[in-house]
């Protein structure tokens, strides 16, 4: 196996971006997939020739909504396709990237994470997963989500995790030369916040109202509230905090 060589698809995305940047900076040798770079993992276009000589295939193409069944259906087709070139290429791995607390959704986009865990595990290549935590990226998704001056934000527990930070531990479990024993590993920020508050602090900054809802119409609203989508005990935990992250921004 070629380790040296890491594909990535969904390279220009949130997470993929940062992931092409701890690949170079580690001295590897990365092919970014994207539809940008012409590859596109799900009409399969350009997926062959982009994974020849790949030892490690990084998948962190994700869908772009939120809507569950759209979600299912992409990860359960980019997965198999990415396995499928990927066997045949001669790839050493797959290592793919899901969402903390997916076995106990039962509906939308973390639900449908399931399907892509199970697809990851079930192909023709040895595959590693990374459960991570919400992005403090998505805090600016979920005000730019907003109808009118005001944003409604569910007053829900979270761990939230700068991308960066995922990135790392990513590319961490995908150059060990081991696969980690024990449960799937996690990843998440180094404190519990709650996803309003969050909200609040980038919103005084974009001068956008912030109204917290203590009865979200989300999916799994009381699981949520449960910590049912918290790290657990084995999780590692990693900064910086969603106001360090913030005020690091330009």
């Amino acid at each position: 196996m070629n380790s040296s060589k890491f594909a990535v698809a969904g390279a220009t995305g949130r997470l993929g971006r940062h992931v092409v940047d701890v690949l170079t900076e580690r001295g590897h040798h990365v092919v970014p997939m994207s539809r940008a770079t012409g590859v596109d993992v799900i009409t399969g276009a350009g997926l062959a020739e982009a994974l020849t000589g790949a030892g490690v295939i990084i998948d962190v193409a994700s869908w772009h909504a939120s809507d569950e069944k759209a979600a299912t259906e992409f990860f359960r087709t980019a997965t198999r396709n990415l396995h499928e070139a990927g066997d045949r290429a001669g790839a050493g791995r797959l290592v793919a990237v899901s969402i903390i607390g997916a076995d106990k959704a039962t509906a939308g986009f973390v639900a449908s994470q399931q399907v892509h865990e199970e697809a990851a595990l079930s192909g023709p290549l040895p595959a590693r997963l990374l459960r991570a935590a919400q992005f403090h990226e998505f805090v600016g998704q979920l005000l730019d989500w907003r109808q009118g001056d005001v944003a409604y934000v569910p007053n829900l527990p979270t761990q939230l995790v700068a991308a960066r930070t995922v990135a790392e531990a990513l590319v961490d479990l995908a150059t060990a030369e081991e696969a980690p024993a024990g449960p799937i590993p996690e990843i998440a920020g180094p404190r519990k916040e709650i996803m309003a508050e969050a909200a609040r602090l980038l919103g005084a900054r974009r001068n956008i109202e912030v109204v917290g809802l203590d009865n979200a119409k989300v999916p799994d609203a009381e699981l949520a509230a449960s910590g049912a989508f918290l790290p657990g005990p084995h999780a590692r935990l990693a900064g910086p905090t969603f106001r360090e992250w913030l005020d690091a921004q330009p």
